[in-house]
């Protein structure tokens, strides 16, 4: 038996609060906490949080960095960057701070490259996979907090609460996670076409004419200035949202960052079509709502882990940025396209910076009865 009081572990507590930690500190010693991890959490304030990381951590830590890469049969170095790249970067080789959870991951590792997967490319996936999760982890977090925390907790509350909601969400997010990649790489499958000219050089997944799209909001820094973080936010909450919502494919949201969305399809008319019902869908939040503005391009881009690059992206860009509040503006190719689908204005022909040449501008809007 540990005599936390002794140890320092109830100080300043009284009454209640003093019990619950008790109460909490005798619990995690039963399942194994070890004295110094439970004083490290109090000193460090987070004992609370202590059960739920045990519950994500999937058991205790048993292995260190270098056991783990022997028995999945890997280069501890490469192991490492994998890590690193996914966001979760190993310390101390030799620190026994690894779980069973991550030799099962170190195992699939292992499995895709015995399957033939380049090291870099593998890489450059596990970054994108790292970026990705690491929003999902945060919306759950935000989610999940908001829901439990309760008036007058103690920290035992909390922490059984917190605790049991991870064992309870845990195995449902992982399948949510699965179905949305399923769904995903099935649509992107269907789109991608591979010719005999790919077949004939054996290069696969280079440049594809695609139609790309960025939307910003307009003045979004100096609305920062005057509004709460919290309320900046949902603002650019809302937008993600609202680009959720029109891009059907062939259109797809690559991303969001902050004040801006991206956009690509393998069609220009759908694009238009979703940037124009952007804009309007910014109208309708009403006054307190920045506006919209968006840029579109067309041409020759490059996937690659996630994103993509090329001209087309840097212009569709460098629109975006010229663009007036609550107006799509497109390239000449893109108007060459769609030219009967819609009414355009010229706004005249700009050289945009890191763009080599003049580029014709047009301003979009949907045809009279087509609204």
């Amino acid at each position: 038996m540990i005599d936390f009081e002794a140890e320092g572990l109830l100080d300043e507590l009284k009454d209640d609060a003093r019990e619950a930690r008790l109460q909490l500190l005798q619990r995690l010693a039963e399942e194994g906490v070890s004295l110094d991890e439970l004083r490290e959490a109090v000193t460090g304030g987070r004992l609370t949080l202590l059960p739920v990381e045990r519950a994500l951590a999937g058991g205790p830590p048993l292995y260190t960095p270098r056991e783990i890469a022997e028995l999945a049969g890997m280069e501890l170095d490469l192991l490492q960057r994998f890590s690193a790249a996914l966001g979760v970067p190993y310390n101390d080789p030799d620190e026994k701070t690894l779980t069973e959870s991550d030799l099962e991951a170190a195992r699939r590792v292992k499995a895709f490259r015995d399957a033939g997967l380049p090291d870099e490319g593998m890489l450059q996936v596990a970054r994108t996979i790292g970026m990705g999760t690491a929003r999902i982890a945060e919306a759950n977090r935000e989610l999940t907090v908001r829901t439990l925390v309760q008036p007058g907790d103690t920290e035992r509350d909390l922490a059984l609460r917190f605790a049991a909601a991870a064992e309870y969400m845990m195995p449902l997010v992982g399948p949510t996670l699965e179905y949305a990649l399923q769904a995903h790489m099935l649509e992107q499958v269907r789109r991608d076409v591979i010719g005999a000219a790919d077949l004939e050089s054996g290069e696969i997944g280079g440049t594809v004419d695609l139609t790309v799209c960025f939307a910003d909001m307009v003045e979004f820094t100096r609305l920062g200035e005057e509004i709460a973080p919290e309320e900046l936010g949902m603002v650019a909450g809302r937008l993600e949202e609202m680009a959720v919502a029109v891009a059907e494919p062939p259109v797809r949201l690559v991303k969001t960052i902050g004040d801006a969305a991206m956009l690509v399809s393998t069609e220009p008319k759908p694009m238009v079509e979703a940037a124009l019902a952007l804009i309007k869908a910014a109208e309708e939040e009403g006054e307190e709502f920045p506006w919209l503005r968006a840029g579109i391009a067309s041409g020759p881009t490059l996937p690659q882990a996630g994103d993509y690059y090329g001209r087309s992206v840097n212009l569709a860009s460098r629109i975006t940025g010229i663009a007036r509040p609550g107006s799509v503006l497109v390239d000449e190719d893109t108007k060459k396209v769609v030219d009967g689908d819609f009414s355009y204005s010229f706004v005249g022909e700009r050289r945009l910076k890191g763009i080599d040449s003049r580029v014709k501008l047009f301003r979009a809007r949907r045809s009279l009865g087509n609204d």
